[in-house]
């Protein structure tokens, strides 16, 4: 990775490094400490997170309070979803969610396990999805669990012009039955049938609010379903689509280490997660930052 810029200018100890991948997306910012941003640090990141849609910052030493005041600064934070126990994480804290494989007195104390959590977007089953999303790592296994983000905007862009203009009004259903962890939702029926499925109608291209430039908006693949088009038809384009989500191009993996905060925005990135061992021990915790509108 080569350093692109220092921003934030100022005095030396205000500066703060966006070193990019090299990928697709994805820059590690340094030079900071997340509790104490000033107003000219925190306009500096924020620019940089709308450039690379995924943001890691190493090293750091977060309490609850600290992610959530943090978060905050984004916008208005969701509440964590209830787990599949039927029952929230931490007490006090409804805006945090916990990502672990962990058991206390054999109960999960979070969601999604040790297995792979496949490509998919962050609840874009709502009317209105989430913005953006943080996880923050407290205890990583020595191997696996490894975290991908894709870009949206590299594989809109990659589309042949034949495609675009095929796909440039077509809407498409985010199915609402699973999660990205295969198990059926709070109060859902399973269903397979992508046609009579729950969940939000979006735009397959959409205009990411901030930026302005064009992406494809797919969600999750199990149960998607374009509107107007016979079955099999959907099925197809489907999969043709899909094809660019596993190209290696538009894609940047992340090693996890303990203290790292990764950032990702939900509207033009999906994301996806390695298995590791389910005797290893993963902990995770994760805020939401509300959307503002419909994806259009």
């Amino acid at each position: 990775m080569t350093v692109e810029s220092t921003i934030a200018r100022g005095a030396v100890h205000d500066a703060i490094e966006i070193i990019p991948t090299g990928a697709a997306l994805g820059a590690e910012v340094r030079g900071v400490d997340l509790r104490s941003l000033d107003d000219r640090q925190f306009a500096a990141l924020k620019r940089a997170w709308h450039q690379h849609q995924v943001l890691l910052v190493r090293g750091q030493t977060l309490s609850d309070q600290d992610l959530v005041a943090f978060s905050r600064r984004f916008g208005d934070l969701d509440w964590a979803p209830v787990q599949e126990t039927g029952r929230r994480f931490v007490e006090g804290i409804p805006e945090i969610y916990i990502v672990s494989n962990v058991k206390v007195n054999g109960e999960p104390i979070g969601s999604l396990g040790a297995g792979e959590a496949v490509w998919h977007t962050d609840m874009s089953y709502l009317d209105v999805p989430p913005m953006a999303s943080m996880l923050y790592a407290i205890e990583v296994p020595p191997v696996g669990g490894n975290t991908s983000f894709c870009s949206m905007y590299a594989i809109y862009d990659a589309l042949p012009a034949e495609t675009k203009r095929r796909i440039a009004t077509l809407k498409i259903k985010h199915d609402g039955t699973y999660n990205s962890g295969g198990y059926v939702r709070q109060g859902v029926t399973p269903t397979d049938d992508p046609r009579t499925s729950p969940g939000a109608v979006h735009p397959l291209v959409c205009i990411h609010p901030d930026t302005g430039r064009q992406m494809l908006y797919l969600g999750r693949r199990r149960n998607a379903y374009l509107l107007g088009l016979e079955l099999a038809e959907s099925e197809a384009l489907l999969d043709e689509l899909w094809t660019y989500i596993e190209r290696a191009e538009f894609s940047w993996e992340h090693v996890w280490r303990i203290g790292d905060l990764v950032m990702w925005d939900n509207r033009c990135t999906m994301h996806r997660r390695d298995p590791f061992d389910d005797l290893s021990r993963r902990i995770m915790h994760r805020t939401q930052i509300k959307g503002h509108a419909r994806p259009a």
